[in-house]
């Protein structure tokens, strides 16, 4: 009966705005017929409708792909949250054309035992009193019931997003609680990822002066190993006589020394196991750096076989839009991107004290247009094409400057496609300087992070975490700007394929632990590789890369 609607409307004429109201009606009907989530019915019904405006024959809107049904990700995400309380959870696979990459069955299963032991360990619970009441005592339990690391949250929400995640899988391959300080509006962008719990560290914290802690801080394990407050021994095991401190800091910052930065040695992850509290500051992604840790490797190969999709796993399981959020994103999303056959997101990252610059602009232009990802135009006479609406794309651009915005939409405006399709360019918000804490910037700095993750193809600047947490959330492979080194010169080629979706590690340890002695990693391990935008760092790529 489906099918003869169909049909029915297929053959009506399709410039009619009765049509598309029937056939929205139609595909409302599918939805709800066929049990799909409608929280979020408006992307397929103004597909729908404009598809019908537009004159395409193309039906596939109605029969997606079944990851596009999969509202928990292959089982990444578990069910029976309160669907009321965090829409962004179970709505946010309506709004991805790319399902991505199924997770491992054992990176499921290992989720779900780790959600136990959060329950069993978290706030609110006998076993985290205890735990508290052990920490001021200054004393670390002989066997601790339950080990926490707690993320300190600093810096941009890019930043602040990779430091979580890298917190969160640490945590996992060591049993231990993960409790993110919820400064910096930490406690006001996300969903909680855990059922029946909470991942925020609560008030009346015993280490008052946490978020302040530093290289310096004595309480360093880095500081600790280097005055022989901690005496490490060839295999890792304190000495007897040195009692076991009841909390180490974890330096893992751009400044950190040798003595931190063995935090990714084999021996030096036996006695941090000792140690019931750690506290740990990094602004970056350390992810492959777990991945160097012998210890770590057999776990980390059954969790993530597809080593190029590590953070696309953990973003997607972590880190859901809380409702404000949300509806920033799906309000802009239904209104600019919903309807467009491609969706291309650009981010631009430029800091606000630098002018606008033509040079990037070009650089951004001559990218998309030898990329094939945006056409090129005519100029004022020539032969055009007719303009085809069913070949549309809508652009989206991200920066603090809108500048760049402007100038791409009056290009698209003010000239004719070489190849009649029709571009948009649209831009969610302008805000000139970046103002981390500020809670209404914030909020559009996540929004914006989202909707790059929900375009088909990515343009990201490099070194920037922020296109960072896009890509792994989108599950693609972003082109990146490569940065000039003239600034008033465009570099050719002005961008390239990065060879993975995964993350840079902008500050890897380069120490040989058992050596003793400076190595590249990248020489030893085929599945990370420098990076393309910052040849210093580390990132995972792919078994075939």
């Amino acid at each position: 009966m489906e099918a003869k609607k169909i049909e029915e409307l297929t053959d009506a004429r399709r410039g009619s705005w009765a049509v598309s109201g029937v056939l929205a009606v139609v595909v409302l009907a599918v939805l709800i017929l066929s049990g799909r989530n409608v929280g979020a019915p408006v992307v397929w019904v103004q597909t729908a409708a404009a598809s019908f405006r537009q004159g395409s024959n193309d039906l596939s809107f109605l029969h997606p792909r079944a990851a596009h049904c999969d509202r928990l990700y292959g089982g990444l995400l578990v069910d029976g949250f309160n669907e009321e309380s965090c829409h962004s959870r179970y709505q946010s696979a309506m709004y991805r054309r790319n399902p991505g990459r199924r997770p491992s069955p054992y990176l499921i299963s290992k989720l779900r035992r780790h959600e136990a032991l959060q329950r069993r360990c978290g706030p609110g619970t006998a076993a985290y009193s205890h735990a508290l009441e052990q920490l001021r005592s200054g004393k670390s339990a002989a066997s601790p019931e339950c080990a926490y690391v707690v993320s300190i949250s600093y810096r941009g929400i890019g930043n602040r997003i990779l430091a979580a995640a890298s917190a969160f899988l640490y945590a996992v391959l060591t049993d231990r609680a993960l409790l993110i300080d919820p400064s910096n509006e930490m406690d006001d962008l996300f969903c909680e990822p855990f059922p029946n719990t909470t991942w925020l560290l609560p008030p009346g914290f015993p280490l008052a002066d946490y978020t302040n802690f530093s290289v310096d801080t004595a309480a360093s394990y880095g500081n600790m190993v280097r005055n022989k407050v901690i005496i490490r021994s060839d295999d890792g095991v304190a000495a007897a006589d040195v009692p076991t401190p009841a909390f180490a800091y974890v330096h893992l910052n751009y400044d950190a020394t040798i003595e931190d930065n063995s935090f990714f040695c084999g021996g030096d992850q036996r006695l941090l196991r000792r140690i019931q509290w750690l506290v740990m500051r990094t602004d970056s992604y350390i992810v492959p750096g777990l991945f160097l840790v012998p210890e770590f490797q057999e776990e980390l190969d059954m969790l993530f076989p597809e080593r190029d999709a590590v953070f696309h796993h953990l973003g997607r399981y972590l880190f859901h839009p809380n409702n404000h959020v949300w509806g920033l994103v799906t309000r802009y999303y239904d209104t600019y991107l919903a309807s467009a056959r491609q969706r291309v997101g650009i981010q631009v990252r430029v800091f606000g004290g630098l002018p606008d610059s033509p040079e990037l602009l070009e650089q951004i232009t001559t990218c998309t247009h030898k990329a094939g990802l945006l056409p090129q135009v005519l100029a004022a006479g020539e032969p055009t094409l007719p303009a085809s609406r069913a070949k549309s794309k809508a652009v989206l651009v991200t920066s603090l400057k809108s500048w760049y915005h402007e100038k791409l939409k009056s290009m698209y405006w003010e000239h004719a496609t070489a190849t009649g399709e029709v571009v948009s360019v649209h831009q969610p918000s302008h805000e000139e300087y970046q103002r981390s804490g500020a809670r209404s910037h914030e909020h559009k700095a996540w929004a914006e992070i989202y909707l790059l993750s929900l375009t088909d193809v990515l343009v990201t600047s490099g070194r920037s975490t922020f296109g960072y947490v896009a890509q792994g959330l989108a599950g693609v492979r972003p082109w990146v700007l490569y940065k000039p080194a003239n600034s008033s010169a465009v570099p050719d080629p002005p961008c390239g394929r990065d060879v993975s979706m995964e993350p840079c590690f902008h500050k890897p340890p380069g120490h040989d632990c058992r050596l003793k002695q400076w190595a590249d990693p990248s020489k030893d391990v085929p599945y990370i590789q420098h990076c393309d935008d910052a040849i210093w760092g580390l990132k995972l790529v792919g078994q075939n890369t």
